[in-house]
C-alpha cells in the first residue's frame, strides 16, 4: 500500500479523507495477492489485483445501504520478502490510519493467497474482528495467537496448485483453539478461484453479511457459517 498522505486512494482510486466519516459503522478491505520475493512496485494492471476488482464488487453489492464501505488498497512491493512480511507492515499501516478518515470502526479483512496471509497475520489488529481468507497461502507454523476471539473464514480448492490445501485444514485446527473458524473446501476450482468464481464471490459476500449480522443472502453458505465448527472439520462444496 503506497502512503500518499492525507488524501491517499485505494486501488478503487476514491479519496482517503483526512477527517472522520461518522456515517460508517464497518470497513472490509479486500486483500490481493501477490509471489514469495519480489521488490517490485505493485500495479493496477497486474492480474493479482484485477482479480480482486469482481470479488470487491459483490461484497459491495451484498452490504448495499447498510453503512459499509469496501476498499481495496493495494501493496506496496509484490514480495512477502521472508522475514520483512513486506504486505504484514503495509496492512498495519493502512488499518492504523482507518480512524482518521472513519472514526472507530470494526474492521473485516478479506485476502487471496498472499494477500489473505497478510490478513491474518494483521488479524490481531484491534480494529479487526474478522478474517476472511481465500485460497490462502499458509506455510507450516504460520502463528494464530493474533486470532483470539475474531471471526475465522478459511476457503481453499481441492486442485489448487499453487498453494497447499492441506496447510490450510491444519492451520484451521490450530486457529480454532483461540478464535471461531469456519473451514470450506471448494471442489472444482483452482487458485486464481477463476472456476466457480461465482461461490468464491458469494462466500466472501455472505461471510461480511454474517459478521455485520445483515440478513443472509445466500442461506445455503449462512447455515454453514452460523454452525459450531467442531464437527465436521471442514465443509465442502
Amino acid at each position: 500500500m503506497k502512503d500518499h498522505g492525507p488524501r491517499a486512494q485505494t486501488a478503487d482510486g476514491a479519496a482517503i479523507r483526512s477527517g472522520p466519516d461518522q456515517d460508517i459503522r464497518a470497513v472490509v478491505m479486500v486483500m490481493h495477492g501477490g509471489t514469495s520475493v519480489s521488490t517490485r512496485p505493485t500495479s493496477a494492471t497486474q492480474l493479482a489485483v484485477l482479480r480482486m476488482i469482481p470479488l470487491a464488487y459483490a461484497i459491495r453489492q451484498a452490504v448495499h445501504g447498510s453503512d459499509v464501505t469496501v476498499l481495496r488498497p493495494r501493496f506496496e512491493v509484490r514480495g512477502w520478502n521472508d522475514a520483512q512480511a513486506s504486505p504484514v507492515a503495509d496492512l498495519n499501516r493502512q488499518l492504523d490510519r482507518l480512524p482518521d478518515t472513519f472514526g472507530q470502526v470494526q474492521v473485516i479483512l478479506v485476502g487471496h493467497s498472499m494477500g489473505a496471509r497478510a490478513a491474518l497475520r494483521a488479524g490481531g489488529h484491534p480494529a479487526v474482528t474478522a478474517v476472511a481468507a481465500l485460497a490462502p497461502w499458509l506455510p507450516p507454523g504460520e502463528p494464530v495467537a493474533q486470532l483470539a476471539g475474531r471471526r475465522i473464514l478459511l476457503a481453499h480448492a481441492s486442485a489448487d496448485m499453487v498453494t497447499r490445501p492441506a496447510d490450510t485444514w491444519a492451520y484451521a485446527e490450530r486457529a480454532r483453539q483461540v478464535s471461531r473458524v469456519t473451514a470450506i473446501e471448494i471442489r472444482g476450482s483452482e487458485h486464481g478461484m477463476v472456476r466457480r468464481a461465482g461461490l468464491w464471490h458469494e462466500l466472501a459476500a455472505e461471510f461480511t453479511r454474517a459478521v455485520l449480522r445483515l440478513p443472509a443472502g445466500d442461506q445455503r453458505i449462512r447455515k454453514l457459517l452460523d454452525q459450531t465448527d467442531a464437527v465436521p472439520d471442514r465443509f465442502v462444496l
